[in-house]
């Protein structure tokens, strides 16, 4: 079967791609086809490099496919079910905790393959109708921005949530947050995009390469009195406005470092002053992944993945991330 490695130190021509054997289960363990995955930033930091990993690493964190093997203990499974990953596969119930945070495709090898073994407990059912690809796309980021605007937002019909550009997160979140009865307002850099976040929703749009300093736009778009919500993917460098863009009493959840993981300019007083809550996001918990597929049953959402790639062709589906060219989410196919 085809797989690819990634040696060390990293970088897209430390990517490998391999044949190796099939895995075999395990009694506890089922054999997945693995169908797609998708590409995630955290993805790209571990490709590159800059989340160091072990040598030889199978990467990738997303993951749909079907069953077709198992071990003699399994239960809850059954030949030919379609599934996905789970990002922290440990992680199946209750608060965060550190000996359950093993991010896979990182702390332990990955989808980059076309059959993996591993437990039938870090895997749940897919939703209904939907294809390989776009399951492919939920596990990291449909489920944070599932987290951030459900379980730690609470979010409520007529709130206003702010989402930064059209990367996988933002989009789903702002899918997510209009089919809930939410404004939301998208800062993009093109005109192209704009028209894009337009077509799936978005009340407003403010680019931001026009308006550097967009928290005054969102003010300005809501009476002075700012967002409920800010899908906080940016990091260092938007973070400053993302505060100067919510409500007083509002919530930001903290998600991305896409703009750099440090904050220059010395916030802290508008924050309390503004009374902000603030959550950090990491995807979550299975039990929490299970909530948005059954929601999921009963919505029309759909992802948008706008480029897919062959297994073969990794490095390029990176670089093609790196070019900021994808709108959505990059979907990795193992047909080959």
């Amino acid at each position: 079967m085809r797989q690819i490695k990634l040696t060390s130190p990293g970088g897209l021509n430390n990517l490998h791609l391999i044949d190796v054997a099939k895995p075999k289960a395990k009694p506890n363990q089922v054999v997945i086809k693995v169908a797609a995955s998708s590409l995630n930033y955290h993805d790209l930091l571990v490709a590159l490099g800059q989340i160091p990993t072990t040598d030889g690493r199978v990467v990738l964190s997303d993951c749909a496919g079907e069953i077709v093997a198992m071990g003699d203990q399994v239960s809850r499974w059954k030949l030919g079910d379609k599934i996905m990953s789970c990002c922290y596969p440990h992680w199946i119930e209750g608060p965060p905790q550190a000996e359950l945070l093993s991010f896979i495709g990182d702390n332990e090898d990955g989808y980059s393959t076309e059959y993996i073994a591993i437990s039938e407990n870090a895997i749940t059912s897919i939703p209904q109708g939907w294809t390989m690809a776009e399951a492919a796309t939920l596990p990291c980021a449909g489920l944070t921005a599932w987290r951030a605007l459900v379980e730690q937002g609470n979010l409520q019909p007529g709130e206003t949530v702010l989402v930064q550009g059209t990367g996988g997160v933002s989009i789903f979140a702002l899918q997510l947050a209009k089919s809930m009865g939410a404004n939301v307002i998208a800062t993009t850099s093109s005109e192209y995009k704009a028209e894009k976040l337009r077509a799936l929703g978005a009340d407003e749009i403010i680019n931001y390469k026009e308006q550097p300093a967009w928290g005054k736009a969102v003010l300005a778009k809501t009476d002075g009195l700012g967002v409920d919500h800010v899908v906080e993917v940016g990091g260092g460098g938007t973070f400053g406005e993302s505060v100067r863009a919510v409500k007083m009493g509002g919530h930001i959840a903290l998600i991305g470092v896409l703009s750099g993981p440090a904050v220059s300019e010395i916030i802290l007083p508008r924050i309390f002053m503004k009374q902000i809550n603030l959550s950090g996001i990491a995807m979550a918990n299975q039990q929490s992944q299970l909530a948005m597929i059954n929601y999921l049953n009963t919505s029309d959402i759909r992802p948008v993945i706008s480029d897919t790639f062959d297994l073969a062709q990794l490095a390029d589906a990176f670089a093609h991330q790196i070019d900021n060219k994808h709108f959505g989410k990059i979907s990795i196919t193992m047909a080959g």
